[in-house]
């Protein structure tokens, strides 16, 4: 029961970082990325510390590196997704992001020497091929757009695996109050920065106000507290194709919202992406069961 609870949560999360590309992407149009992004992790770092607070008195040293490590490799996930989308479509940033997942495999081989097998470099190919027919412009090159994205999704990548491992052994809920406090202090560093910190309520405007509670409410809160605990009782890899729809969601919100009108080339390759990870992902239906890609810690 706990596995299949697991698994609508990680849906629900997956459904609604889908619409997180849309709102982003209008609030964009108000604010810059890096205000964007520390508008969203200061207003859900204090909205969890109100809802979880008396979670601190279980607080360890462990606990707090820990989430440190996950709050700035999330940094680094939507800076780079953000600041992608400034220059790309939400359902290219969308697809691109959910590569991800066929990066999950190789970390796995780099920390526990686990080998890449057959369907994980069929899914690697293929891929490949869906990102050339997504991306690559007629001159065969790609816009920094794009190539955010893909830096984004192996750094996605490494969220979804140490997320996994470390709350195997933690309390979910209190990591991830860590997690975001971690990347609230490193988005409000940056806007302090480079002077960006808004000068009153009204530069910001409805459109960016509404997306900074959305994605701090929704896409962050609601989703990540959803991710976490249900790795509790799914695997890395589980979750990584499952959480891999949000590509989907992101491209039918995109569509139906931002009126974003879809090519036949991008859209086979969008299908070529979501189907490599697919395939790279249910290899147990097919074959011998895999090992766990977790150890704990």
């Amino acid at each position: 029961m706990k596995q299949h609870i697991g698994v609508l949560m990680l849906m629900v999360t997956a459904v609604v970082w889908g619409s997180g590309f849309v709102v982003t992407d209008i609030g964009l149009d108000y604010l810059n990325a890096y205000q964007l992004m520390a508008g969203r992790f200061i207003l859900a770092a204090i909205l969890l510390i109100i809802l979880f607070g008396y979670k601190f008195k279980k607080i360890t040293k462990r606990v707090i590196w820990k989430g440190a490590i996950l709050g700035a490799i999330l940094y680094t996930c939507f800076v780079l997704q953000t600041v992608g989308l400034e220059y790309t479509t939400p359902s290219k940033n969308a697809f691109l992001t959910a590569v991800n997942v066929l990066v999950v495999p190789l970390i796995a081989y780099a920390v526990y020497k686990r080998k890449v097998d057959r369907f994980e470099v069929v899914g690697a190919v293929t891929a490949l091929i869906g990102i050339a027919l997504l991306s690559l412009q007629s001159s065969f090159t790609m816009n920094i757009g794009d190539i955010l994205t893909l830096l984004c999704a192996i750094a996605f990548a490494f969220d979804i695996f140490y997320t996994n491992k470390f709350v195997q052994n933690e309390d979910a809920i209190l990591l991830t109050i860590i997690q975001f406090i971690s990347a609230a202090i490193i988005s409000a560093l940056f806007v302090l920065v480079r002077g960006d910190v808004p000068t009153s309520i009204e530069s910001v405007g409805t459109g960016g106000l509404f997306s900074i509670v959305y994605l701090a409410v929704f896409s962050t809160i609601v989703a990540y507290l959803f991710q976490n605990i249900a790795f509790k009782y799914t695997s890395a890899t589980q979750g990584a194709i499952i959480l891999s729809m949000e590509s989907f969601f992101g491209m039918v919100f995109s569509v139906v919202f931002l009126h974003e009108v879809l090519t036949g080339r991008m859209v086979m390759g969008a299908a070529l992406i979501l189907a490599a990870i697919i395939f790279s992902e249910v290899k147990p239906t097919f074959g011998k069961r895999q090992p766990k890609l977790l150890k704990p810690d």
